[in-house]
């Protein structure tokens, strides 16, 4: 349901003059976004819709974090402060956030030079170690998986969604936060998700790839099952939606990061990995190395990670994509075809993968 923000109460609110245009930007998952123009300037204005992250208290939360990352110098756009003193204006039962609008692209991996590459996972190595400087660090547990999504958006000034792009995160249900997928638990969605397949009607081609992918995930599974994760290792702050539709590029050269609705306490090293699997497939559902290696190898350096922090990484996030499959339940259990068009390269990823596991481990670690 279409929701029109309240834009005379709101920019009352920010004291940022009378609205002249107001357009939508292509709707994310999660929240709602809009291109405001008024007699004051140009902004982005954000609906946090989503009820699992619009709570007040945790948008404030994540707006003092970008206020203090933006002081240390890190790019990102901290939202405005209203006329009460508060970022978060909440009308109507509606949370909304005003940020300064930020002109810019945003950039694939196959659209960055190696030395671009390097500056982007220096660049995370730089969130993550700044974060570490301006967050608490009493009572820091892992937060629990959610069920991965993964619409993404592809306007100037996008809010990412809760996975994007080639990658989810968590697989199917009985993740357990410490060790990750139960392959018990995946053999049971692979089953359901066939029955599914062969129900379906008119069969198609995408039923025909699905097919063949469960079936050949199933192998794999029976193969490494043994191979499960240990106990997860060091966790920190992380942006925890770490993607090409949340960093914009003005230049060539990053303008901000958007998006800190998943803000949290997990693995570093592996929000590392996951970013540069989504920036760095290619549509055959191979990882380009040679951009991996740049982009780790800055990552290690600036976050102050080891090689074995990364090594141990890449290993559960390997398993976690050996056991994801949200693109295929979004298709045939929600009947939400958004991600289809990430399907071939993603589920082609996890049988590369773990063909190459060695050489994946080495452009990370090595």
């Amino acid at each position: 349901m279409s929701h029109a923000p309240p834009l005379g109460a709101l920019l009352r609110q920010y004291a940022a003059g009378s609205a002249l245009t107001c357009d939508p930007v292509e709707q994310g998952l999660l929240n709602r976004g809009y291109r405001l123009r008024t007699t004051r300037g140009r902004y982005f204005l954000k609906h946090h819709f989503d009820p699992e992250t619009a709570d007040p208290a945790a948008i404030a939360r994540q707006h003092r974090a970008t206020q203090r990352l933006a002081d240390l110098g890190v790019p990102v756009a901290p939202p405005l402060t209203g006329t009460d003193g508060r970022t978060v204006a909440v009308i109507g039962g509606h949370a909304y956030a005003l940020h300064p609008w930020i002109d810019g692209r945003h950039r694939h991996g196959g659209q960055l030079t190696t030395r671009q590459c390097a500056r982007l996972g220096a660049l995370l190595g730089v969130v993550h170690a700044s974060l570490e400087r301006v967050m608490p660090t009493q009572g820091r547990t892992p937060a629990r998986p959610t069920d991965a999504t993964g619409a993404t958006e592809g306007s100037a000034r996008a809010e990412g969604s809760a996975r994007a792009g080639a990658g989810g995160s968590a697989a199917a249900e009985g993740v357990d936060p410490a060790r990750g997928a139960d392959p018990a638990d995946t053999f049971a969605l692979i089953d359901r998700l066939l029955a599914r397949v062969r129900r379906h009607r008119p069969h198609d081609a995408f039923d025909e790839l699905a097919r063949h992918r469960l079936l050949e995930r199933r192998a794999l599974l029976e193969r490494h099952a043994d191979r499960r994760p240990p106990q997860v290792g060091s966790v920190g702050w992380v942006h925890g939606d770490f993607h090409p539709f949340n960093l914009l590029y003005r230049d060539g050269e990053p303008a901000a990061i958007v998006d800190w609705d998943r803000l949290g306490v997990h693995p570093r090293a592996e929000e590392a990995v996951r970013a540069a699997v989504i920036f760095f497939v290619r549509p055959v559902g191979a990882l380009d190395l040679a951009k991996v290696r740049a982009y780790a190898r800055a990552y290690r350096r600036t976050a102050g990670a080891g090689p074995a922090e990364l090594a141990a990484a890449v290993h559960r996030v390997w398993w976690e994509r050996l056991n994801d499959f949200w693109m295929l339940r979004w298709h045939y259990e929600r009947g939400d075809t958004r991600a289809d068009p990430q399907f071939p390269a993603a589920s082609a990823l996890a049988v590369w993968w773990t063909r190459e596991y060695d050489t994946v481990c080495e452009a990370f670690a090595g």
